[in-house]
């Protein structure tokens, strides 16, 4: 049967998967709790949205884009610190921090400006 060997498969694959996120450096998974973070808080926020309804449609927008808007910045810092990326290896982990606060600065200003 082919479901014996699908389920040994996906078994391999996941401790696979657990092995090598055990090898991560913390600061990369102090960053991936971070995304956790604040995708889960856009998802409560639609859930909220679902029961409660959405007058200030602006408010939850904006919110909602907020948490969505600053996962995306932290998976560019993810990226830009790990030291297998080979494409970023030539900027600093202080300029790629300095840039994440930048443009959360200028992501939420836009989003100020949004919510009116």
């Amino acid at each position: 049967m082919a479901g014996g060997g699908t389920t040994s498969d996906v078994r391999s694959l996941v401790s696979s998967l657990r092995s090598a996120y055990a090898a991560t450096p913390v600061k990369l998974k102090i960053i991936d709790v971070y995304v956790l973070y604040a995708l889960t808080t856009a998802l409560v926020q639609v859930v909220y949205m679902g029961f409660v309804g959405s007058f200030p449609f602006n408010a939850f927008l904006s919110g909602v884009l907020s948490c969505v808007g600053t996962a995306v910045l932290a998976v560019c810092l993810r990226m830009q610190v790990n030291k297998e990326n080979k494409e970023f290896r030539d900027i600093a982990p202080e300029r790629a921090f300095a840039d994440f606060v930048l443009c959360n600065v200028v992501l939420h200003l836009v989003i100020m400006n949004f919510l009116g």
